[in-house]
């Protein structure tokens, strides 16, 4: 187990590096472009050779990208071109937004998903399982920026119960994460019960699952001790990867209700050029993906013991 750990951290560390200079490649190899959108394509040529001769762009690749991946590594990413300021101080705080509407969101996804699908898979055909996959199909099949509006025009403008904007702008306010939570986990809720309600029949057409059952076990036991933990190593698989869909997959749920989250943060990087917090962005993001999966192969582990890596 900790050869397999050890392995897992390593294998991260290679991920890291390798986007780290495909990002380097893509975005800093023409320091004349990093100076245009610093300092403004009205800006002389002139005033960019001294900001670019100030900043170190002059000196060879691989010097400028090891104090690149330094810079990062110690926490600098540099100064926001539209903010003005470090970009952790902009970074951190929008971050730390997206993680309590992620967290919100699984905290309504996961018991709800779960539950209905393994009740789905215990009587695979049956008028449950059918009313619960149509149900599924149906929330799934319908993306955020079609239910967000729908929503906000139900309980917003018809009903008056929840205000149509998330900013936050008195301080945190749980009311006004009731209609992004409420989005999210319309379209994600769907999915994972699918996927939790296909393991679950698979799991309960086995051998063992007959055997205990004709051994004459409790249905309740049988359920519980032998099918439920084989039944979640999938759902748990899909529950990881919506992490990374929840940290910068919400950009359309963000911008519209005006939530100051990780995802509004790179779409108005990206339509402002803030190429300093699109690096850091990117960065976070991949981090953030590579961790989970690595929490995910550490959770098969301890969900089927059977399972050995090699």
């Amino acid at each position: 187990m900790l050869i397999f750990v050890i392995r897992r951290i390593g294998t991260m560390a290679l991920t890291m590096l390798v986007v780290s200079i495909l990002l380097f490649l893509l975005l800093e190899l023409q320091p004349g472009n990093v100076a245009i959108k610093v300092l403004g394509p009205y800006s002389s040529e002139e005033q960019r050779n001294l900001w670019l001769e100030a900043n170190g762009y002059f000196e060879p690749v691989y010097q400028r990208y090891l104090s690149w991946l330094l810079n990062f590594v110690t926490g600098d990413f540099g100064e926001s071109v539209r903010f003005k300021v470090p970009v952790g101080e902009i970074l951190w705080p929008r971050l730390a937004n997206t993680g309590i509407l992620a967290a919100a969101t699984l905290a309504v996804v996961v018991p709800i998903s779960l539950l209905l699908g393994v009740l789905a898979g215990m009587r695979e055909g049956s008028k449950l399982d059918r009313t619960i996959s149509v149900g599924s199909i149906i929330t799934t099949s319908i993306p955020e920026f079609a239910s967000a509006p729908l929503l906000g025009a139900i309980f917003v403008f018809w009903l008056g119960w929840l205000p149509g904007t998330s900013g936050m702008i008195d301080g945190f306010d749980i009311t006004q994460l009731i209609l992004p939570v409420m989005v999210l986990a319309l379209y994600d809720f769907g999915y994972v019960t699918r996927m939790t309600r296909a393991s679950m029949a698979e799991v309960m057409m086995t051998h063992y699952i007959r055997t205990a059952v004709l051994k004459g076990l409790p249905y309740r036991v049988v359920i519980m001790k032998h099918a439920l933990r084989n039944a979640l190593i999938a759902p748990f698989t899909v529950i990881m990867l919506q992490i990374n869909w929840l940290l910068s997959g919400v950009i359309v749920v963000e911008f519209f209700f005006a939530y100051k989250g990780f995802g509004a943060l790179l779409l108005e990087a990206s339509l402002n050029q803030d190429i300093f917090m699109i690096e850091a962005c990117a960065m976070v993001a991949v981090f953030v993906a590579v961790a989970t999966q690595t929490i995910a192969d550490l959770g098969y582990t301890y969900l089927n013991p059977r399972i050995r890596f090699s």
